[in-house]
């Protein structure tokens, strides 16, 4: 596929004859990453422009992470909203209705057992266990990513059923099958995202597949960051970026 280059627009302005529906990744697009993923907060001026902005959008606006909806709805105390979790693993409409794909339990212990004794390897390596996926962060080590990389490349060819995802210090294990694009396509099927136009907006690898989904659909993808090569159509520059963009979205 034809990536495109840093030199992107800024994003283009809401036109009121095609109405959003909205997709935002969560760490590194709307919280900072921090060195322990449990420890970031949800400020009240970013709950306010997402509820404004879910209320603008009639319910169209999905929060799409690496993170489990349960852990969605603990940071953002937004349970009713549409989601989706690991990935894309777990989906949850705007009725509330939540579809998980399946796996193997003798599979995820094998996933736990192997990620682990890998972690005791690398010092300073942060074990981050999400049930069916299991993420190892080097923000706190990046001496060790090299090694880190070259030793889960070589573990993930030896569990069945699960894939190797790399991201911004971290590489992750999760589900094979399943992506943050075929989590948008989903939702795009059902009420009220369905024919709405998709915007996708992340900064990570995992969200290329959100960008292509959004494209592919007519829409647009915004990528945080200067990550690169992307398939994103514009960019914003960080964090703090978007959420002065959701606030101007949301007035």
């Amino acid at each position: 596929m034809n990536a495109r280059r840093a030199g992107l627009p800024p994003p283009p302005k809401p036109d009121r004859g095609h109405p959003w529906a909205l997709f935002l990744d969560v760490d590194g697009t709307l919280l900072d990453f921090v060195d322990d993923p449990a420890a970031v907060r949800v400020t009240p001026a970013l709950a306010r422009s997402l509820d404004a902005l879910h209320e603008r959008l009639d319910g169209a606006l999905a929060l799409v992470s690496g993170r489990t909806i349960a852990d969605l709805d603990r940071l953002f105390q937004r349970a009713s909203w549409a989601a989706a979790g690991l990935h894309g693993f777990e989906r949850r409409n705007s009725q509330g209705a939540i579809e998980r794909l399946q796996v193997n339990p003798a599979q995820v212990e094998e996933l736990r057992r192997n990620t682990a004794a890998l972690a005791l390897q690398l010092p300073g390596i942060r074990v981050e266990d999400k049930g069916v996926a299991v993420a190892l962060h080097y923000r706190e080590a990046p001496q060790q990513g090299d090694a880190l990389k070259l030793a889960a490349t070589a573990l993930a060819g030896e569990l069945p059923g699960y894939e190797l995802q790399p991201g911004n210090q971290v590489v992750e294990f999760k589900p094979r099958g399943m992506d943050k694009g075929m989590a948008v396509a989903g939702l795009l099927q059902t009420p009220p995202f369905k024919g709405r136009l998709p915007v996708y907006v992340g900064d990570d690898l995992t969200d290329e597949h959100g960008f292509l989904a959004a494209n592919a659909r007519g829409g647009f993808s915004i990528r945080v960051g200067d990550r690169e090569p992307s398939q994103a159509t514009s960019t914003l520059a960080d964090v703090a970026s978007v959420h002065a963009w959701l606030k101007e979205l949301a007035a």
